[in-house]
């Protein structure tokens, strides 16, 4: 590799994931040698790519379709410790998860982590409340936290005064604590925009389709662009496998035996409007198996999750009617005025990629993340949770290290703040004066800042030039019409989907599902990507498609009648292989 090629720290590398820095990633996979190669743009694999690139390693990381199209972009939303693990004595778990969460909320990305509190309602007189402060004053302190406030107790008077739409005998007091929350897919997909801004090749539409090899070791992979259909070998010293559900495929597309097996748990969340439960505080409530959450988003209420088996479409998961029902007939249990199908604006389902382990005899293990080496080249990394991708990345760089030329130097991502962080505080108080200068309202001031931290002013730039640009998005009043401008060319959007369901969340915010934005945002979208009125239109066809089986799809009874109302949906990017199976 030739010297003027390496591209080192952020001087010479640019997070501007844009359609030419797309043409110059592409080059850059077949015209260098990388010590690492990624495979998997969800937060681990983004995380890994962020991990290395810190070290000083040569690296690049390659997504199949989009930052977080898999499970990175449906979880419950939760930095948190996991507050029922400490019932299952996972007391090690629980303060490594702590301690990420304080690290997300005072340095490494305090624009897009933010604290929020949760009731747990009593039941049971005498002991449970002893019980319970006892468990919370060790959440309270365990891994450093000190960026929230401790737990306070509640008559059930009081506790009525926080969530008043409880119903009264669905406790007897309450205990409020407080955990923090992020948009996942946000924050996923700005994780990768800081590996690429220390010199990471991060591209997404980008398969895996093949592994290289030099005798018995794995050398590299063979990538296909899907949006064009072109392929080319990628060389490397070790490949690192971060594609979650998806990584038993890759390890038999690698020709080679995985060292743990990936179970896959479909998790179903709903949203519905802020006001249709009359609380200033979200809701933790005990399930026959685990915990309903009802969490506070924006001017929404997300609603979950389920926990049942998968073994159908990975990229695809369908919720049915009977997931819908149990969200809602376990919310209902605690509510004056019970939800119905008719509140729901929005619903999304996910995959958790569970340890399997050898004998499937307990889920102890589904929370905690395992790294094998199952071939000399090959590191693969699999379970854990969202909270603590960045310890699993760290774990599956130093596997990768055997595999590396000369000394690898320690993970420093614990002192390394994603893009937007450094100076939002500053910016949060000059909101004010931020929304005068732009000519906008301060509360839109601020939810821009909780979305891009300090890059709101390269945001809001070709709003300069066109001030139409400060409109919100019609169908979509949340949203102003630059964010659209700004997915494409700085997020690395190439399809409608990338900007209803990701870029932004209008995908499950509005009861539209984002058709009514879906014309206004793809004209937008094809000024920069270049695309005729014909594009256009197809990929608003698309999108209306999937939205239709998705709605479809909730209406079935069980998984295999909805998996095949989903999957028949066309694809954004026709060109993705399935995996080998």
């Amino acid at each position: 590799m030739t010297g003027e090629n390496v591209r080192f720290g952020p001087g010479g590398a640019n997070s501007r994931l844009g359609p030419e820095a797309r043409r110059d990633t592409w080059d850059r996979l077949g015209g260098e040698h990388f010590d690492v190669v990624v495979i998997g743009g969800g937060v681990v694999g983004a995380g890994a790519a962020l991990d290395a690139v810190t070290r000083g390693l040569r690296v690049a990381m390659v997504e199949a379709r989009d930052f977080a199209a898999g499970t990175s972009s449906r979880s419950s939303k939760l930095f948190h410790g996991g507050l029922r693990y400490l019932e299952q004595f996972e007391f090690g778990l629980v303060r490594e998860a702590l301690h990420e969460r304080e690290l997300m909320l005072t340095r490494l990305a305090p624009h897009l982590v933010k604290p929020v509190s949760f009731l747990y309602p009593l039941t049971h007189r005498l002991w449970e409340r002893p019980y319970t402060a006892a468990g919370l004053l060790m959440y309270d302190t365990m891994g450093g936290s000190r960026s929230v406030p401790g737990q306070k107790h509640f008559t059930r008077s009081g506790a009525l005064r926080l969530f008043p739409a409880m119903r009264h005998d669905a406790l007897v007091g309450g205990v409020r604590y407080f955990d923090a929350m992020s948009d996942d897919a946000r924050h996923t997909m700005t994780v990768a925009r800081t590996a690429a801004h220390y010199g990471a090749v991060v591209r997404t539409s980008s398969q895996v389709v093949g592994f290289l090899r030099e005798a018995d070791r794995i050398s590299g992979v063979r990538v296909r662009d899907v949006e064009s259909g072109e392929e080319q070998q990628v060389t490397c010293d070790v490949v690192v496998n971060c594609t979650g559900v998806w990584t038993d495929e890759m390890q038999r597309l690698a020709g080679t035996r995985g060292r743990f097996r990936v179970r896959a748990s479909k998790g179903v969340h709903v949203v519905v409007p802020r006001d249709r439960i009359a609380a200033e505080t979200g809701l933790i409530l005990r399930t026959e198996k685990s915990v309903l959450f009802v969490i506070p988003w924006r001017n929404h209420w997300i609603i979950g999750t389920t926990d049942t088996d998968w073994n159908l479409d990975l990229a695809h998961p369908a919720a049915t009617r009977k997931d819908i029902d149990y969200v809602l007939d376990h919310v209902n249990t605690v509510l004056m005025t019970p939800l119905t199908h008719d509140d729901i604006e929005g619903v999304y389902a996910g995959l958790r990629p569970l340890l399997a382990g050898e004998s499937e005899e307990s889920s102890k293990l589904s929370r905690e993340h395992a790294v094998a080496r199952p071939a000399p080249g090959m590191v693969a990394i699999a379970g854990g949770k969202y909270t603590t991708y960045r310890v699993m990345a760290a774990d599956a760089i130093d596997a990768a290290a055997q595999d590396l030329r000369g000394r690898t130097a320690p993970s420093i991502t614990d002192r390394v703040p994603l893009l937007g962080a450094d100076g939002y505080h500053a910016l949060v108080n000059q909101a004010d004066r931020l929304a005068d200068l732009h000519g906008l309202h301060p509360h839109r001031v601020r939810h821009l800042l909780d979305r891009y931290g300090s890059m709101v002013h390269e945001v809001l730039a070709p709003a300069a030039d066109r001030p139409e640009l400060l409109e919100p998005i019609p169908g979509a009043a949340d949203y102003l019409k630059v964010e659209v401008v700004y997915g494409v060319t700085h997020e690395g959007a190439l399809h409608l989907s990338d900007l209803l369901t990701r870029r932004t969340r209008i995908s499950i915010e509005y009861p539209h599902r984002g058709l009514d934005a879906a014309r206004p945002v793809a004209r937008l979208m094809a000024e920069t990507l270049g695309w005729d009125e014909e594009t256009v239109a197809r990929e608003v066809e698309i999108y209306a498609e999937r939205v239709e089986a998705e709605r479809d799809s909730q209406t079935k009874p069980d998984d295999q009648a909805a998996d095949q109302i989903r999957s028949a949906a066309p694809e954004a990017r026709p060109l993705v292989a399935e995996p080998v199976s």
